[in-house]
């Protein structure tokens, strides 16, 4: 009997302990988001070597996790539109998954929150990422004029280095390797 009283009891904490998880795009619905419908996007994938990697972490700030990292390209009619990124970090104990949409020049035009795992009153508001919109990587910093939101503190730090870390890879990858 006590066993069963245990496992209802499991049960019970388990069923009403709140569960924070929140999806709000599948890939495709982001590819939509990030070039519009009915754009042509192609996968970039980037393989930076010691020079690159040490450039990207000093421009970003931030060390870089993997060896590999995937550009989406939109095109139409052969035209670049931009390039989006999926960056995945962990805000406190748990993940955020943002699309990072640059412009064709490597500007920071929109940021979309795919995926944010934490309670929702952590999640960084979109007229928050407004204020990123068009900033240079160099003033892509609290010191530098971006303002950080009350107790959300980690997962705006989470958001401004991985929106870094793509501008960043942008420009010692892709930008740089187009002049060449």
């Amino acid at each position: 009997m006590k066993i069963i009283r245990f496992m209802f009891l499991l049960w019970l904490l388990t069923a009403i302990s709140p569960s924070f998880a929140t999806i709000f795009y599948s890939k495709n619905e982001a590819m939509e988001l990030a070039f519009g419908k009915g754009a042509q996007v192609e996968q970039l994938s980037l393989f930076p070597d010691e020079n690159e990697t040490a450039k990207i972490q000093q421009d970003a700030k931030v060390k870089l996790d993997s060896g590999l990292f995937t550009f989406y390209v939109g095109k139409d009619q052969g035209t670049i539109l931009g390039y989006a990124a999926i960056e995945t970090s962990t805000v406190r104990t748990k993940p955020e998954t943002l699309m990072i949409v640059l412009t064709p020049d490597g500007e920071l035009r929109k940021v979309y929150t795919l995926a944010f795992h934490e309670p929702p009153e952590y999640q960084p508001p979109e007229r928050w990422f407004e204020q990123l919109y068009k900033r240079p990587l160099a003033e892509m910093d609290f010191n530098k004029g971006v303002d950080g939101i009350s107790g959300a503190t980690l997962s705006t730090r989470s958001a401004i280095n991985s929106i870094r870390k793509v501008m960043a890879i942008y420009q010692v990858m892709v930008k740089n390797k187009d002049q060449d």
